[in-house]
């Protein structure tokens, strides 16, 4: 993949007593380049992640970034990512990347969440795009993928995963969300006490 190649990572941070999750868009050249960043935030327990990954990727109006790359699937306890929709709104592919096996969502869903509560998120849950292993570096990945085949995410990732098994783009965007939400969440204290 040539060295100017550009990826948006999102990626997300929450504290545990706080009832918003900070979004942290990064774009990332396969040189390992950061070449933007913005922010959005979420609710922890709601359903709007997906509207503020798409609100990233229009505030960062960059058409010259190829690919949207994910670093989770339901952030924000279980605040699920789309990433049809994400992939629809962005025009390009949408490539989610976790790091952790797992039996799947729903029996944690069903131990936290009832009635119509728990029967969007199982919807979404179930519409995701399958899950496949993806060795990287010597490391395991599980990968979802929307608007490309099966052999182009796996190349992506790969390519945007220089070392270890994590892909630069989410690596940046999981930093920058953790250093924004640990500022957002000092603000928002200091707001809490002037009060």
């Amino acid at each position: 993949m040539k060295p100017g190649v550009r990826a948006l990572g999102i990626a997300e941070s929450f504290r545990r007593d706080a009832d918003r999750s900070t979004l942290a868009g990064a774009v990332v050249r396969a040189d390992r380049v950061l070449d933007g960043l913005a922010y959005r935030r979420c609710t922890v327990g709601g359903t709007d992640a997906t509207e503020a990954a798409v609100e990233l990727v229009a505030e960062l109006g960059r058409p010259d970034v190829q690919y949207v790359l994910l670093g989770a699937v339901a952030p924000a306890w279980y605040n699920f990512l789309d990433p049809s929709r994400v992939q629809e709104a962005a025009d390009r592919p949408v490539i989610a990347v976790t790091f952790e096996a797992s039996d799947g969502l729903e029996t944690g869903l069903r131990d936290a969440f009832s009635g119509r509560e728990l029967e969007r998120r199982l919807e979404t849950y179930r519409s995701l795009p399958d899950r496949r292993e993806l060795s990287v570096n010597d490391e395991t990945v599980y990968v979802r993928h929307r608007g490309c085949d099966r052999d182009e995410a796996a190349a992506v990732v790969r390519a945007f995963t220089p070392e270890g098994g994590r892909p630069e783009p989410i690596r940046v965007a999981s930093t920058a969300a953790r250093a924004g939400d640990s500022f957002v969440g000092s603000l928002e204290t200091e707001e809490g006490d002037s009060t």
